[in-house]
């Protein structure tokens, strides 16, 4: 729920391998008692003396939120985001924090975290009121440059039956707060309570899409009908779609590999409503229900395929995707960036997957802390015993 401020840029020229952004938002935790600590402020503050404005505070002062350039390969996205860790990280390190890539908080209240001090922040606690207390999550967004928002919305018809594939893909939060949810995305779960979060609906025109989120919006479900908070929306201020249900990952790798296999299904999805394809028109209650059964299951459960309509196994979903997708993969040179991913996701699983193996056989909740915190810093410094990740 961080403010707005894309990190695609509208300057793609035509024909051109479309820029991607990605935000990724952490939190902050003690390294001792491992919990999360409301430090954002100062690490925000210390960060941007490195990136400038690619690291921003969040919802709660427990979170911080770094977000790279408008990138044109994977390479170049890759060395974005390694910047832009290793400057969070010494930030928080300075303040006496360690950073965090969980869709929940493992250990400690979040509620108790102060709020930020933006005005749609205070307006989001007067608006849904309890419903706000625990709703201190870490996200992934990826944006990929659109240069029209009517394309943006006709190209989201067909992206949307996909939202719960990615779910599964990034799922990375089974922990709330010190308990095992049973759910590999806990984050997910939270989200799905509000009425203006989750699959955006069909819409065959950008008229009709701002239509339902004035009426939303006039309902008091939606804070503003310029500013859905849809899983997948055109971005109110720049000219991209953004996609935005998955938890944020561990590892800088996956999240390349997941920013370029959307820009290739949006790339796709865009070529095909160029076509006159208007895309399937699979009703929120069944994308709704997907969602939850991802949430629930993740990698190693039974997924929506968007092109037929029936559950398999995530990884034969995962395969029917990359064929959808795979001219426009190769064309862009991420073939490679994927298969690679997905032969990643065969050997250890999702995130929630591996962040239980650390539970049960290093001790607990403490100890998926301190490997969250060493895979969230990759190669640069953090507040741990970096012994515990060999």
């Amino acid at each position: 729920m961080a403010i707005e401020r894309c990190p695609a840029s509208p300057g793609t020229d035509p024909g051109s391998i479309p820029t991607i952004g990605v935000e990724e938002e952490f939190f902050l935790v003690d390294p001792r008692t491992r919990s999360v600590v409301s430090g954002g402020p100062a690490v925000t503050a210390r960060a941007r003396a490195e990136v400038g404005d690619l690291a921003e505070g969040e919802f709660a002062q427990c979170q911080v939120e770094g977000r790279t350039p408008p990138c044109r390969t994977a390479g170049e996205l890759r060395r974005a985001l390694r910047r832009v860790r290793e400057a969070l990280v010494s930030a928080a390190d300075a303040e006496g924090y360690a950073l965090c890539a969980s869709g929940t908080p493992v250990l400690g209240d979040a509620s108790a975290a102060r709020v930020g001090s933006h005005p749609r922040y205070q307006a989001g606690r007067d608006q849904y009121r309890a419903m706000m207390d625990d709703f201190t999550i870490s996200a992934l967004h990826v944006h990929v440059h659109l240069p029209d928002r009517e394309l943006a919305v006709l190209t989201g018809n067909h992206v949307r039956p996909w939202l719960p594939f990615f779910i599964a893909l990034s799922a990375n939060s089974p922990f709330h707060q010190g308990r095992d949810t049973g759910y590999a995305s806990w984050r997910s779960v939270i989200r799905s309570r509000f009425p203006c979060l989750g699959p955006p609906p069909y819409a065959q025109s950008l008229r009709e899409h701002d239509r339902l989120a004035q009426v939303i919006a006039d309902t008091e479900a939606m804070l503003e009908p310029d500013m859905p908070f849809w899983d997948l929306r055109p971005n109110p201020n720049w000219p991209t779609l953004e996609i935005r249900s998955m938890d944020v990952l561990q590892d800088v790798d996956d999240t390349v590999a997941v920013a370029v296999l959307l820009r290739a299904l949006v790339v796709t999805a865009a070529e095909q409503a160029v076509g006159g394809d208007p895309g399937p028109r699979w009703s929120g209650e069944v994308l709704r229900a997907a969602c939850w059964r991802a949430a629930r299951d993740g990698w190693d459960g039974g997924g929506f395929d968007a092109l037929t309509g029936q559950v398999k196994q995530m990884p034969g979903v995962a395969a029917a995707l990359v064929e959808h997708v795979r001219p426009v993969l190769e064309r862009h040179g991420d073939l490679s960036e994927v298969t690679t991913l997905f032969a990643r996701m065969a050997a250890r699983g999702d995130g929630a997957r591996r962040q239980r193996a650390w539970n049960k056989r290093e001790g607990g909740p403490t100890a998926v802390v301190d490997r969250l915190v060493l895979r969230t810093a990759g190669g640069s410094h953090a507040r741990v015993n970096e012994e515990r990740e060999s």
